[in-house]
């Protein structure tokens, strides 16, 4: 029987991973997109930039986060002036650091994605007189979501088990941003916290695991769905 501490632990971690998903979703959409479909001057630097958490150390980028959202950083700031809101020391800030770290794996599966749709599809449609617009809905979309989803689920995973970045961002508040890597961590840190440490690594490698399942499963059920109009 889990201890009844645990439970929060893995609501919060869920809660944050698919927080974290779903706002980062559009913006790697769109960034995937940008980087696939498009070309303009500094495109590699853009490129870049947005893989940068995939190289640095995370602690790095928790740092950065913690400059921009500070209370005297120029987002945090903005959102205190004018929504009165801060995310330090809070969930909603452990989410916007697993969607960062996050994002670098959704924009690549998504930008691999919408490259493997046959252009020539669309080319057919368009001069069959479907709008650019319809083309995206019937077509572009449909054969895309595949990597979409996966692209989702992957995120999702990933943002499960972000640790460097929440906690130099957030640090470890219990209750709050202590999610299930950071709870392992801080059992590490106590006399006989093996079995606590081995209960919440079960549940994790169980989560993630499930994340990365539901990923392939959602992609092939999609592939199969997929009808171009």
């Amino acid at each position: 029987m889990l201890e009844g501490s645990i439970w929060p632990v893995v609501a919060l971690s869920l809660k944050v991973g698919l927080v974290a998903s779903v706002v980062t979703l559009p913006i790697a959409f769109a960034l995937a997109w940008l980087l696939a479909r498009t070309r303009f001057p500094g495109k590699i630097l853009i490129d870049g930039l947005v893989h940068l958490p995939l190289v640095v150390p995370p602690v790095v980028t928790g740092w950065l986060l913690l400059l921009a959202f500070a209370p005297a950083g120029p987002v945090g700031s903005w959102l205190e002036q004018w929504f009165g809101i801060s995310v330090m020391f809070r969930w909603t800030g452990a989410a916007i650091a697993a969607g960062v770290m996050a994002l670098p794996l959704m924009v690549r599966a998504m930008r691999l994605s919408i490259e493997a749709v046959d252009r020539r599809l669309e080319n057919a449609a368009r001069t069959l007189g479907a709008s650019r617009s319809r083309v995206f809905r019937t077509i572009t979309l449909p054969l895309a979501l595949p990597g979409v989803l996966a692209a989702a689920m992957l995120g999702f995973a990933r943002a499960l088990g972000e640790f460097g970045a929440t906690i130099t961002f957030v640090s470890n508040v219990p209750g709050e941003t202590q999610t299930l890597p950071l709870a392992i961590y801080a059992a590490l840190q106590t006399p006989d916290g093996e079995v606590q440490v081995l209960r919440l690594a079960l549940i994790s490698v169980a989560l993630s695991l499930a994340a990365l399942v539901a990923s392939e499963l959602l992609a092939r059920r999609a592939g199969r769905g997929v009808h171009v109009l």
